[in-house]
């Protein structure tokens, strides 16, 4: 079962503009290129603890896809460097080296400040070009966010609806996100990481991959002043958060946009949701301490990661 694409309202660019200056958070915190993730306080993180109450600990990464595919044009690689024939004897080793260029729709990862750009400019004001080279980035990079441990909160939309997942193309719009709020009894609030479930995982396993550049159901621009609002430090979807096609005129990734360059707020994108979902479908609760640990890369855009919810 599943729900048709909802009526997808336009936004110009003036109309975006607006937003974009309207949810900035420039100049608001130091170090600057950690972004949102500095309303996260070691009091954030005690909170956060508190909801752990049967120690299930569910991972939210996908495996590393090493295969082609419409929504996996760039397969990540996996291969053997060494089959223990080549060590001293006793004992052998066995090695293996992996690669990836994950910025696409398959490995799950972590979006830092220096991704993303918006007329020239990273977070803060930042010109891109002075920023960012062919060594990686001197402002915004992954090295600079390190780990996040802070409340979770699943907005778990198939399930408000009573579908199995959301239909490529599906908007989730700012009164999505309360009516889901409802449904679910929670409440973004200040320093927390909100996880978008779309059913992507679940109706790809049913009707096969398909290219999610041309049509995936994410955030429509309006949900992102609520958001905004609350506090949220992460942003995270089992997609890249981003409804496609793009509502706004000649913007592909106005999400993107509006969350890391505009609020400071890194992405994980590519999330498989499903195991959450089943496990605050059983514990009737869907707020969850949440640990994100990317990779420690100087210069790095981004990491691939593998987040673990705790109930």
């Amino acid at each position: 079962m599943s729900t048709g694409p909802a009526p997808v309202p336009r936004v110009s660019r003036r109309e975006f503009d607006a937003l974009f200056a309207a949810v900035r958070t420039w100049g608001r915190w130091e170090p600057a290129d950690r972004g949102a993730w500095n309303r996260v306080t070691p009091e954030h993180v005690l909170r956060a603890a508190a909801l752990v109450r049967d120690g299930t600990a569910v991972p939210l990464g996908r495996p590393w896809d090493t295969r082609p595919g419409p929504d996996n044009p760039r397969p990540a690689l996996h291969h053997m460097t060494d089959l223990g024939d080549v060590e001293p004897p006793e004992p052998s080793a066995h090695k293996d080296f992996l690669g990836a260029d994950y910025h696409g729709k398959s490995v799950s990862h972590l979006d830092a400040l220096c991704h993303i750009a918006y007329r020239g400019e990273l977070y803060g004001g930042r010109p891109a070009h002075d920023h960012v080279g062919a060594g990686g980035a001197r402002f915004g990079s992954v090295a600079a966010l390190g780990p996040l441990v802070t409340k979770g909160i699943l907005l778990d939309l198939p399930a408000v609806l009573g579908t199995d997942w959301l239909e490529p193309g599906h908007p989730v719009r700012a009164g999505d996100v309360l009516d889901a709020e409802r449904a679910l009894g929670v409440r973004i609030d200040e320093g927390c990481a909100v996880l978008l479930r779309t059913g992507r995982f679940r109706r790809r396993r049913e009707l096969g991959p398909w290219d999610l550049d041309a049509a995936s159901a994410g955030f429509h621009v309006d949900a992102l002043p609520l958001l905004a609002e609350r506090g949220a430090a992460l942003l995270g979807s089992d997609g890249d958060g981003d409804l496609r096609p793009s509502p706004v005129e000649g913007l592909h990734s106005p999400v993107h946009t509006l969350a890391v360059t505009a609020m400071g707020v890194p992405l994980l994108d590519n999330l498989d949701l499903e195991g959450l979902s089943a496990a605050c479908a059983a514990a009737k609760r869907h707020a969850f301490l949440l640990v994100v640990a990317p990779l420690n890369v100087p210069g790095g855009t981004g990491s691939p990661v593998n987040p673990v919810a705790v109930l």
